[in-house]
């Protein structure tokens, strides 16, 4: 489990592809002490677990299944990355619950400046928008971030300077592919509701019996 909240920046050194898989060897640009192996850590937002290690790097492998979901496919030699460990129980949660289980590819279509922020607007599959609410919490390449608007396949963020100069995301532009995470609590409640929706899955346009009524009756 994650916050969101980037630790720092970290740098790829080296990319080993095995056929539809990927070893991936990074190098921390700030002081990652302690490391073990076998903890998480989030790579632009996707959890990886650490192989090897030594001073301020270490190896993961990405699976079939994380390429597939992610742009760490697409990394080389010399990309910026956010990495962020997992959250310890105790720590300060500044962020939102992240697990590090990336949802689709989102894809940056405008960067305006708004004062000393920036306001990034993305595209993503339609599939996901039931998770994407005004003021609600979405994970863009592992940042933690708060939804200005949002439509059925696109949202809309404002990224003050902090942020622009912690994490990879001034090197945005428009068309670069971005990993993005729903809601974790959005999406447990209204995979429990589907039961009162017809059975429907999720991602089905609902043709629904709820109520504000009805939703008191069952606790909630």
């Amino acid at each position: 489990m994650f916050t969101g909240l980037v630790q720092g920046m970290g740098r790829v050194e080296a990319v080993e592809p095995k056929g539809k898989e990927t070893r991936l060897k990074l190098r921390a640009l700030f002081d990652l002490a302690h490391i073990v192996p076998g903890e998480s850590i989030a790579v632009n937002g996707a959890c990886l677990t650490v192989e090897t290690f030594g001073d301020k790097w270490f190896t993961a492998y990405a699976s079939a299944e994380t390429l597939a979901h992610t742009n760490l496919g697409g990394l080389k030699s010399g990309d910026a990355v956010n990495l962020e460990r997992a959250l310890a129980l105790g720590d300060r949660l500044g962020g939102h619950l992240v697990s590090g289980h990336v949802d689709c590819l989102a894809t940056v279509s405008s960067i305006e400046p708004a004062g000393e922020s920036r306001v990034y607007c993305l595209s993503f599959p339609a599939e996901h928008g039931a998770f994407v609410i005004p003021k609600g919490s979405v994970t863009l390449d592992g940042i933690s971030l708060t939804v200005n608007a949002c439509g059925p396949d696109s949202l809309c963020v404002n990224i003050i300077p902090a942020t622009q100069r912690e994490t990879t995301i001034s090197g945005w532009k428009p068309g670069a592919k971005v990993n993005m995470e729903t809601d974790l609590i959005g999406k447990y409640v209204r995979n429990m509701l589907a039961a009162w929706m017809g059975g429907q899955a999720p991602e089905a346009k609902p043709t629904s019996r709820l109520s504000l009524d009805f939703l008191k009756e069952h606790g909630f």
